[in-house]
This record gives C-alpha cells, structure tokens and sequence, in this order.
C-alpha cells in the first residue's frame, strides 16, 4: 500500500521557518529554526497543507514522496 510522507533535503534548507508557520500540524522547529518533520504517512485532511508547505519552500527542499509500506510478516510459529 502506498502512503505518502514529506521529506526534506537538508542541505537545501535555509531555515526560513515558513513551512512550519503553514503546516505546524507535522512539522516544528529546532533550537536554530530548521524544520523537524513528524514521521508517518500523511492524513488525506492534511495534503493540502503539505502541499501548501511544498509549494512555498523557498528553496525547494520539501517533497511529497510516495512511499510503499508492506505489511509486518506474520509472526513465526512456535516449536512444538
């Protein structure tokens, strides 16, 4: 099943700080005002905020990335 996350490129990221003004929901800051972006996929609710957040970087260091997730396996049988 494919889920989608943001990503950042941090050595793009200049810590303008707008993306957490515009998607607080998943990212905050640092101690020097660089994103942290919660893990996980992304709620439906929230895309158009992410891709909000996206669209503004302004210098291009946010992606939505689509990411396949695989099921845990089962877990193993016990010996008998």
């Amino acid at each position: 099943m494919a889920q989608t996350e943001l990503w950042i490129d941090r050595t793009k990221c200049d810590g303008s700080r707008l993306c957490a003004e515009l998607f607080p929901e998943r990212i905050s800051l640092d101690d020097w005002g660089y994103p942290i972006i919660a893990p996980g996929p992304i709620p439906g609710s929230l895309m158009p905020h992410a891709q909000k957040a996206v669209d503004s970087c302004p210098v291009l260091a946010l992606a939505l990335r689509r990411v396949e997730r695989r099921p845990p396996p089962p877990p193993a049988a016990k010996p008998s």
